[in-house]
């Protein structure tokens, strides 16, 4: 493992971040190893930026010193293209959450879909995933998907507002992992494809702060169906709180972004976080705020 150094300067990019809790994670995490560690937000909509304008934001990071960057919503896929190389993960997934500045390149990788793939094995440990429902084929949907074929899922069905997207996510997770592993549909979709399913993963902006609602209507979430969330802010989203109540088994959006976080911290400062730690503070850090203001 690399040796600290005196202190790391990194950031996050994306749209409507004020609410994000990665900045005091990992800060929190980086005072317990007892490293100088400043993490800052570069929101595209404060700073007037249009998401195509990412690869501007990510040269001033680099210029300015920056150790790395995570990068969000709407920027996973957008920032691929400025970027010096990709890690195999990145790659293959064709999104990137994570930015490490490294003599002088600029080298994404991807710690979404292992952060997702941990939690669920903590919170669903024992789960059926068989027959599962993805919504949403963009960079966290990408992520979520290569975690679930990874897992064992057997039929992932991609459904997007944009049906064509979600088919081609799904040309790519049956190039990647086999013939009939996936397939990819509109939203008109959902009633056939959820009725056949052992579960449902959300991963779109719909449930956050600034995107109330619920992707879901609740006559479809059968008690035999578990619900999983990638949104954290709030932690228990409306597409949560109504599954729960249907009597569904639920995984809230919060061990993926601790789970992501503990990744992405290791890939900026070389040193090892303690994943149990993260987790018991980023239950101080939502228990006062656990509400839909987030």
């Amino acid at each position: 493992m690399n040796q600290p150094r005196p202190g790391t300067v990194v950031g996050l990019i994306g749209s409507g971040i004020g609410p994000s809790l990665s900045p005091a994670l990992h800060e929190a995490e980086a005072d317990a190893l007892g490293l100088r560690y400043v993490y800052r937000r570069l929101d595209i909509d404060v700073l007037g930026r249009a998401p195509e304008e990412v690869g501007e934001l990510v040269r001033a990071a680099q210029l300015a010193g920056y150790d790395g960057l995570n990068v969000t919503h709407p920027c996973k896929q957008l920032v691929i293209e400025h970027l010096a190389d990709l890690s195999p993960d990145a790659l293959a997934l064709g999104a990137v959450n994570t930015v490490v500045f490294t003599d002088g390149r600029a080298v994404g990788h991807n710690t979404d879909w292992s952060g997702f793939a941990r939690n669920v094995d903590r919170g669903l440990p024992d789960a059926a995933v068989d027959r599962v429902v993805l919504l949403g084929a963009g960079g966290a949907g990408a992520a979520v998907a290569h975690a679930l074929l990874t897992l064992g899922t057997d039929r992932l069905t991609v459904l997007d507002v944009d049906r064509s997207r979600a088919e081609q996510l799904a040309d790519q997770l049956v190039a990647r992992f086999g013939a009939g592993r996936a397939d990819g549909g509109d939203l008109t979709a959902l009633d056939t494809a959820l009725a056949a399913a052992d579960g449902l993963v959300h991963a779109t902006p719909t449930g956050m702060a600034a995107h109330p609602g619920s992707p879901v209507p609740a006559e479809l979430l059968r008690p035999e169906l578990w619900v999983a969330d990638i949104v954290y802010r709030p932690l228990e989203t409306e597409l949560v709180r109504t599954a729960r109540e249907r009597g569904c088994r639920v995984l809230d959006g919060g061990g993926m972004a601790v789970f992501q976080a503990v990744d992405s911290f290791r890939l900026f400062t070389g040193l090892e976080p303690d994943a149990d730690r993260m987790l018991a503070h980023f239950a101080t850090l939502v228990a006062p705020a656990d509400s839909p203001v987030g």
